[in-house]
C-alpha cells in the first residue's frame, strides 16, 4: 500500500505539471511538432429565428438609380421588431446610402445582388468613432453597427463602397492613360501635380484639421462638417458588438480600410473575398481592433495596403483603452497584392496578444509578414504562433520586424529610402514598444528582396524569436539589429549578395543547422560592440575565416561553437 502511495504521488506530480503546459501561452520546445499550446475560447456562433423580410416588400427599386436607403431601413427595422431573422437583398443593382444594423440581423446578399453605395458624400453623417487607433469624428461607414449582438452578414453578394468618390490617388501609381483619364473625370490635383483628390475640402483637410488641434479648443461637431470629404470612412465597422458572423460575401472597393471590427467579441470571419485597387490609399483588408475571440479562415484578400492586420489603438489613446486584440486564429486564407500579408502594428499600443496563423498563402504581397511600431507606442506583441505559410514574388522582405516604423509604405517610393536607425538607445517608459514571444516555423518564400528583417529599438530589443524550417530564396539574406534571444533551427536563406546572416547589437543567438548557398561570400557578419553570445550548433563551415566576419569592435570569443 506504501509502495502504492509513494508511486501513485509521482504519477499525480508528473501530470500535473503536463498539464500546466497546455495552458502556456507559447511553447518554444525544440521539437519539429506544433510548437504552440495557446488554448482557443470556443467562439459562439448567431442564430436567429426562421423570419425573412425582403427588402423589396419594403419599397426598394432594383437597376442601381434609385436611392433605397429609407427601404433598407424599413426592412432591418421590421426585423428588429419582430425579434430577429432575415433581411434579403435580391439579385439586381441596389443604390443606398448607409446601412445600420441592428441586434439579431442576418443581412443576407443574394448571389447576383451588387449593393452599390452612395458617391455622395453628403450622405454620409459625421459620427463619433476612432480611426487609425485615435477618438475622432469621422463619416459613417457604408455599413454600422455599434453595441449590437448576435449579427451576421452572408450570402454571395458584393458591397461596393465607392471608393473611387472618397480616396486619393497618387500619379505615380498609375500609368499615363490612366492618370489622364483620372484627370478628366473631375477632382483637384496638388500644387506638386503628384497627388489627385476628390474635391479641394479632401485636399486641404489635413492642414485644417492640424491647425484645429493646435487650437486646443473644445472639438465641434462643425469644425469637422467643413472638410468631411476628407473624413473617408471604412465600409465597414461593427464597433463594441457581440456574437459577429461575415459569411460569403465580396467586400470591395472602400473609401479608406475595408473590414474593421472594432472593441468587438467573439466573431468568425469565413469564405468571404475582400478587394480593393492596389493603389488604393489606406486600401486596408480586414482590421482587428481591439477584439477578441476571433476566427478568420477560408478568406481571400486583394487590397491597396494591410491585407490582414491586427490593431489595438494607438499612442496615449490606445493605452488609455487598453483593450489588447487577443485569441485570435486566422486559417487557409491566400492574399494576393497587399503591403503586408498578415500584419500587427503599428498602432498596437493595447497591445496583441494569443495569435494563430497558419496554412496561409501570400502571392506578390509587398512583405509577407509584417511586425510595425514606434517609439511612443507602448503596448506588448506577445505569445505569437505562426506556421505553413507560403510565399511568392515578395518585393521588399519576406518576414520583416520594424521597431521604427514611420507610416512609409515598405515599397520604396521616389525620395524614399530603406535602411536600418542607429539611434542611441532612450529611456524606458510605458511608450516603449514590446515584442516577444513569437514563433515562425515552417515558412517558405520563393522571391523577395529581403529574406528576413529583425529591427528592435536599442532600448527594447526584440526577444524571443523563433524562426524554425525556414527557407527563402531572397535578394539579400537575414538582418537583425537590437535582437535578443533569437534561436534559427533549420533555416535556409539563400542570397543573391552578402552575407546570408547579419547581426548587429544583438545578443543570445543560436543557429543550428542552418542551409545556405556554397557561394555566398560569406555566411555570417556580426557587428556593434554590444553583440554576444553567439552559438553556432551543428553548422558546418568550409572556412571560418571567409564565412564568418566579424567587425573590429566584435571580441572573437561571442562565437560558441557547438556540435
Amino acid at each position: 500500500m506504501k509502495t502504492f502511495f509513494k508511486h501513485g504521488f509521482w504519477i499525480f506530480v508528473l501530470l500535473f505539471i503536463s498539464s500546466l503546459s497546455v495552458f502556456s501561452s507559447i511553447q518554444h520546445s525544440g521539437g519539429d511538432e506544433d510548437q504552440t499550446s495557446i488554448r482557443f475560447p470556443e467562439i459562439p456562433l448567431p442564430s436567429f429565428p426562421d423570419k425573412k423580410f425582403n427588402v423589396v416588400d419594403y419599397g426598394a427599386i432594383g437597376g442601381g438609380k434609385t436611392m433605397n436607403t429609407e427601404a433598407i431601413a424599413k426592412a432591418i427595422s421590421a426585423c428588429a421588431r419582430a425579434g430577429g431573422g432575415q433581411v434579403v437583398i435580391p439579385a439586381g443593382i441596389w443604390l443606398t446610402g448607409p446601412i445600420q444594423l441592428k441586434s439579431n440581423l442576418n443581412l443576407h446578399v443574394e448571389k447576383g445582388a451588387l449593393v452599390i453605395f452612395s458617391p455622395n458624400r453628403q450622405d454620409y453623417p459625421l459620427i463619433e468613432t476612432w480611426y487609425e487607433g485615435r477618438p475622432e469624428y469621422r463619416c459613417m461607414s457604408p455599413i454600422f453597427g455599434e453595441n449590437l449582438e448576435n449579427l451576421a452578414i452572408t450570402g454571395a453578394g458584393v458591397f461596393d463602397g465607392a471608393g473611387e468618390a472618397w480616396r486619393p490617388v497618387k500619379k505615380f501609381k498609375l500609368t499615363a492613360m490612366q492618370w489622364k483619364e483620372l484627370l478628366a473625370s473631375g477632382g483637384i490635383v496638388d500644387q506638386k501635380g503628384s497627388t489627385w483628390w476628390p474635391s479641394e475640402a479632401a485636399m486641404n483637410g489635413a492642414g485644417y484639421l492640424e491647425n484645429l488641434q493646435k487650437t486646443n479648443a473644445p472639438t465641434r461637431r462643425e469644425d469637422y462638417e467643413k472638410v468631411r470629404d476628407y473624413l473617408r470612412p471604412v465600409l465597414l465597422q461593427l464597433s463594441r458588438c457581440k456574437k459577429i458572423l461575415l459569411d460569403g460575401p465580396t467586400f470591395q472597393n472602400s473609401p479608406a480600410w475595408n473590414l474593421h471590427p472594432l472593441m468587438s467579441e467573439n466573431i468568425t470571419i469565413r469564405n468571404i473575398t475582400v478587394r480593393n485597387p492596389w493603389y488604393s490609399q489606406n486600401g486596408d483588408g480586414l482590421d482587428l481592433e481591439s477584439c477578441r475571440n476571433v476566427a478568420v479562415y477560408n478568406c481571400k484578400f486583394d487590397v491597396g495596403d494591410d491585407a490582414i492586420c491586427l490593431k489595438s489603438g494607438r499612442d496615449e489613446a490606445g493605452r488609455r483603452r487598453g483593450m489588447p486584440t487577443e485569441n485570435v486564429q486566422i486559417y487557409d486564407c491566400v492574399v494576393y497584392h497587399g503591403h503586408g500579408g498578415f500584419v500587427i502594428g503599428s498602432e498596437m499600443s493595447g497591445g496583441v496578444r494569443n495569435i494563430e496563423i497558419r496554412d496561409c498563402t501570400f502571392i506578390g504581397t509587398d512583405t509577407g509578414l509584417r511586425f510595425k511600431s514606434t517609439r511612443g507606442r507602448g503596448g506588448v506583441v506577445e505569445n505569437i504562433y505562426i506556421k505553413r505559410i507560403s510565399m511568392k514574388n515578395i518585393p521588399a522582405a519576406a518576414i520583416t520586424f520594424n521597431m521604427f516604423y514611420s507610416g512609409q509604405a515598405p515599397i520604396v517610393e521616389p525620395g524614399q529610402a530603406i535602411g536600418f536607425d542607429a539611434e542611441q538607445a532612450m529611456p524606458v517608459s510605458e511608450k516603449t514598444p514590446q515584442f516577444k514571444n513569437i514563433f515562425i516555423g515552417d515558412v517558405t518564400a520563393r522571391g523577395a528582396a529581403q529574406a528576413v528583417e529583425l529591427q528592435g529599438l536599442p532600448e527594447m530589443p526584440l526577444h524571443n524569436i523563433e524562426l524554425r524550417n525556414v527557407s527563402i530564396s531572397a535578394q539579400k539574406g537575414l538582418i537583425g539589429v537590437n535582437a535578443d534571444q533569437v534561436k534559427l533551427v533549420q533555416v535556409e536563406i539563400l542570397p543573391q549578395t552578402g552575407p546570408v546572416l547579419a547581426f548587429h547589437n544583438s545578443t543570445n543567438i543560436t543557429i543550428e543547422r542552418a542551409g545556405y548557398p556554397a557561394k555566398t561570400g560569406s555566411f555570417l557578419a556580426l557587428s556593434g560592440n554590444k553583440t554576444a553570445k553567439i552559438n553556432l550548433i551543428r553548422t558546418n563551415l568550409s572556412d571560418t575565416r571567409k564565412e564568418v566576419k566579424l567587425a573590429p569592435e566584435v571580441n572573437p570569443n561571442v562565437l560558441n561553437w557547438g556540435n
